[in-house]
């Protein structure tokens, strides 16, 4: 069992975050902050900790306002930021426009982080993903197998499932990865989407398959449009979840999540959506996939794109 898990803002994803870590018996300690008045994380907290007899769980459930909550951490979980919502209009704001206000959240996150968790494993959630997470290794200095985003092990999911659902298999036939930046440029990895160790395309028709795919790009907008007001939330705090656990458990586990790259796929200094190793020590191998010349063109889109926010994010002091 890990000792502690911090996590930082009390939405709906630090709030299903919460209570799944206590439902899963992850954690003895688990801390929440949010800056919210006048005792927002610490009214999230107790509400859980009265279900523990219910799960049958002693977990210690401490929320607050301040940082210091997070003290000795081992792992920290960030979803601190302005979620998209819909406008009067019908549309909603795309994740790098939210970049200008939830830099500035990131930047006291990372001074919290940095001050009462300085060893623990940094997974952050929030959006931009690729910017917030970029934000997050610049300001804290940590080593790039310890800070990474959680991103596809989500777009991933929503891959599996409309493939699962177009194919009418269970989901758990399904092999797909997807790589790039969180946003409307990633990439599903056609070329390695398998269902039951057999080609995609023996199941699902081409165009289809292109469907799913423009569906996947568009999937956290998609669920954005009918919420009306914020944004996925189980999926994402569950997808970060299947990450400390590889990290804690040593699994060995190979989970796609943005990782800091130096050469690999051709990229240097960016988070960028890859296949990971997960173990112990954090991001212990970047996984390799051959690409198809179609996918290796879609990929340096997108790393374009993750670049192109990272930028804006470097001239933001």
């Amino acid at each position: 069992m890990i000792n502690k898990i911090g996590i930082v803002g009390g939405g709906n994803i630090g709030g299903v975050l919460v209570s799944e870590i206590v439902n899963r018996r992850l954690a003895r300690n688990v801390a929440l902050v949010d800056v919210k008045p006048p005792e927002f994380a610490q009214g999230k907290c107790l509400d859980i900790a009265e279900a523990t007899p219910v799960y049958g769980v002693d977990c210690n459930i401490r929320g607050s306002k301040g940082y210091e909550v997070l003290e000795g951490a081992d792992f920290v979980i960030n979803t601190a930021g302005v979620p998209r919502a819909m406008r009067p209009d019908g549309t909603f704001p795309s994740r790098d426009e939210l970049l200008a206000i939830n830099l500035k959240i990131t930047d006291l996150v990372a001074a919290g982080i940095k001050k009462y968790a300085p060893n623990a494993f940094v997974i952050s959630i929030a959006n931009p993903l690729d910017a917030i997470v970029y934000r997050l290794f610049k300001k804290l200095k940590f080593k790039k197998n310890k800070i990474m985003g959680m991103a596809g092990v989500l777009d991933s999911a929503r891959y599996k499932y409309f493939v699962a659902e177009a194919a009418g298999v269970s989901v758990e036939n399904i092999e797909a990865v997807v790589l790039g930046g969180h946003g409307d440029t990633m990439v599903p990895i056609r070329s390695a989407c398998r269902i039951y160790g057999l080609p995609v395309e023996q199941f699902v028709s081409k165009s289809k398959l292109e469907k799913i795919e423009k569906r996947t790009r568009g999937a956290g907008g998609e669920v954005v449009s009918l919420l009306g007001s914020g944004s996925a939330f189980v999926s994402p705090a569950v997808s970060a979840l299947e990450m400390v656990e590889a990290i804690a458990w040593d699994k060995k586990k190979i989970v796609p999540v943005a990782a800091y790259l130096e050469g690999e796929y051709g990229v240097k200094g960016l988070f960028v959506g890859v296949p990971t190793l997960l173990g112990k020590d954090g991001i212990e191998k970047i996984i390799k996939i051959k690409l198809t010349p179609e996918e290796k063109k879609a990929l340096g889109r997108s790393v374009k794109a993750v670049k192109s926010t990272c930028a804006e994010v470097d001239k933001t002091k």
